[in-house]
């Protein structure tokens, strides 16, 4: 098998797990989620969200950029707050 081949039966089983892993959620009822940043109320924050916040429910100002809420994939940079939209990272 030369490399050519070899790299798209590669990207062939990555595309396949990928698909399978979200066939997998969706046959439990559950959606793939996604850890969205900057988007959550005071207070209103997941877990974990960064320095000065220890777990859920410890941010102190709304759309803290440390602090993240779980969301469904695809959709954190569609949402829109006053100070801009969702981030996959944690944000300045």
């Amino acid at each position: 098998m030369n490399t050519t081949a070899k790299g798209a039966l590669g990207a062939i089983l990555l595309g396949s797990l990928a698909m399978g892993a979200a066939t997998a959620a969706q046959a439990q009822g559950t959606k793939p989620m996604e850890k969205c940043y900057g988007v959550s109320k005071a207070g209103k924050n997941d877990c974990k969200a960064g320095a000065g916040t220890s777990c859920a429910g410890t941010s102190k100002v709304d759309y803290q950029g440390n602090a993240w809420k779980m969301v469904p994939a695809g959709t954190c940079a569609k949402i829109k707050t006053p100070k801009g939209l969702g981030s996959l990272t944690p944000k300045a």
